[in-house]
């Protein structure tokens, strides 16, 4: 897992916060006197993996520089209904104003986590690993996919220049190209980016097995039945790694998983995952 950087945290939170404050908290800064000091305890309010609590602090931090953070728990824990994520003290004010943004986050990215965690579980004792796509938030892929990373899951492509990825609309467009479309797109990419890794998306098994003969890295296999998928991982063994996708649930991930194939990507891990249920409630 790759952390979050200082200055990305910082960008991210500025950003969210502009967005919430407009021209100021009018509730807060007309009914809470300046003085005022508070203390409060964020807590989760289910099971959880936690996941944004850096970006939870610095939505504090940014409001009220000298504020306490107070907290065992790093992002990738697991935490049980009632646990505290993160004790918080300073002026009440700035603690209010900022308290949607933390929990925004935290809510957010321990969904992803918590979704990503219970996937991993589920193929636990098989070599499949599970894989996130790019069906990000636009401006946030960089914390959904931090949030995938946290639950124990693996980042895929964070861009379109990390790997070749020729889909089916590509193969449609080079339709007619000789000797077929899977093999003139591989050559062509292969001519282009010689240094880069190339996936092939297979809807059926001659689509494998061209994707095989011109020499793809790793073949992914998309919306197959299990025995399709048992007969794709064998017509791949020793040549190209697999990736199974579509239409993958909680429910049948298992199934999957046994059928042999490297890796399962899940788009429901970032464009799907609910919210966990985190609050902030201050000592009386």
């Amino acid at each position: 897992m790759i952390p979050l950087s200082p200055g990305e945290v910082q960008t991210l939170v500025r950003a969210a916060l502009a967005e919430d404050l407009g021209a100021g908290d009018v509730t807060t800064a007309s009914t809470i006197p300046e003085s005022t000091r508070a203390r409060g305890h964020i807590k989760a309010r289910q099971d959880l993996v936690v996941a944004g609590l850096e970006l939870a602090a610095a939505a504090f931090r940014e409001l009220a520089p000298k504020v306490v953070l107070e907290g065992g728990l790093r992002d990738g824990d697991s935490a049980e209904l009632g646990a505290v994520l993160l004790t918080v003290e300073g002026p009440a004010r700035a603690l209010l104003t900022a308290e949607r943004v933390a929990l925004n986050c935290l809510q957010r990215l321990s969904g992803i986590a918590t979704l990503t965690a219970a996937f991993v579980h589920r193929v636990k004792g098989t070599k499949a690993r599970i894989l996130d796509t790019r069906k990000t938030t636009p401006g946030w892929r960089r914390l959904d996919k931090y949030a995938v990373a946290c639950g124990g899951g693996v980042n895929h492509r964070q861009r379109l220049d990390d790997l070749i990825l020729i889909k089916d609309n590509h193969l449609v467009a080079l339709r007619g190209a000789s000797p077929n479309p899977v093999a003139a797109a591989i050559a062509r990419a292969r001519q282009r980016h010689p240094y880069l890794k190339i996936e092939v998306e297979a809807d059926h098994l001659d689509q494998v097995r061209q994707a095989i003969d011109a020499g793809a890295d790793i073949v992914l296999l998309d919306n197959m039945s299990p025995d399709d998928l048992r007969q794709a991982v064998a017509i791949c063994r020793g040549q190209a790694l697999t990736e199974a996708s579509g239409g993958i649930r909680l429910e049948n991930v298992r199934a999957v998983a046994e059928t042999g194939v490297d890796f399962i990507s899940v788009g429901g891990l970032t464009h799907s995952a609910p919210w966990v249920d985190i609050g902030l409630d201050f000592e009386s």
